[in-house]
């Protein structure tokens, strides 16, 4: 979306507004998320100024969440992310896309997986809630293995209160577009992506309850469950689905 968009930082008394607009409008906002992609970049000065705007003229929001970069939360001490949850945000989404150093650097991800692993222990140790997004087949037919292995153990180190898993879905104006149309990265089918997101639940042994999802539009097999509870049961989904044929049809995981 950011290539016909361009990332600025918009003044906070245009935040404000925002606000103020939706608190006429609506009696009662549950929710409230900090947009766009990269949110946390602003100082703490001014995400407070927000968070206290929303703590007085929001009393019945239960819940603030934003978006964050792995860079942006490691530039934020301890005590700066203390002050964020005790004044309201409660979660940061951030994408990891893949637990594979290799696969990061291919897409360009700028960031490591020890930094990704750094900065969600770092949220989760603020106490905040760290809300974390992978892509199934990410790494194409090529590095399907090690993109499900690595994420796997990814997971089981960064101990994120929430996971969600994604499924690759590539439009045509991007640069991997190129390359699957030349044949330098594949693609892979449904049931390759069921046995990539198998081999990345056998990886995936956390400490604490992560909450997981892999619903999504693009999902070939909706997931839906608690690690490491829901663990055996959501890997004898995808067995089911592996032995049965049982996937999402592509005319159904339009965006």
């Amino acid at each position: 979306m950011f290539r016909e968009k361009k990332f600025r930082v918009r003044p906070v008394h245009e935040v404000l507004e925002d606000l103020d607009t939706a608190r006429r409008r609506y009696s009662r906002v549950g929710r409230i998320f900090l947009a766009d992609g990269d949110a946390l970049v602003l100082t703490n000065e001014k995400l407070m100024v927000i968070l206290n705007h929303i703590n007085e003229n929001f009393p019945e929001c239960e819940r603030v969440t934003i978006y964050g970069t792995p860079q942006d939360v490691l530039r934020k001490s301890h005590e700066e992310l203390v002050q964020l949850r005790d004044n309201g945000l409660e979660m940061i989404y951030i994408g990891a896309e893949s637990g594979s150093d290799k696969v990061l650097k291919d897409i360009c991800k700028g960031a490591t997986r020890a930094e990704l692993i750094e900065a969600v222990q770092k949220i989760e140790a603020a106490g905040i809630k760290a809300s974390v997004t992978f892509i199934n087949g990410m790494g194409g037919r090529a590095d399907w293995e090690e993109h499900a292995i690595e994420t796997g153990k990814m997971i089981s180190e960064m101990n994120a209160s929430y996971v969600s898993l994604l499924t690759l879905m590539v439009e045509r104006n991007v640069p991997l577009y190129e390359k699957i149309e030349s044949g330098e990265f594949e693609l892979l089918s449904a049931e390759e992506v069921a046995m990539e997101t198998l081999l990345m639940l056998e990886h995936a042994n956390v400490d604490k309850k992560c909450v997981f999802r892999a619903n999504h539009a693009s999902n070939y097999v909706p997931l839906k469950g608690d690690l490491p509870n829901d663990k055996e049961m959501m890997v004898n989904q995808l067995k089911y689905a592996l032995k049965n044929a049982h996937f999402k049809d592509d005319r159904f995981r339009m965006l």
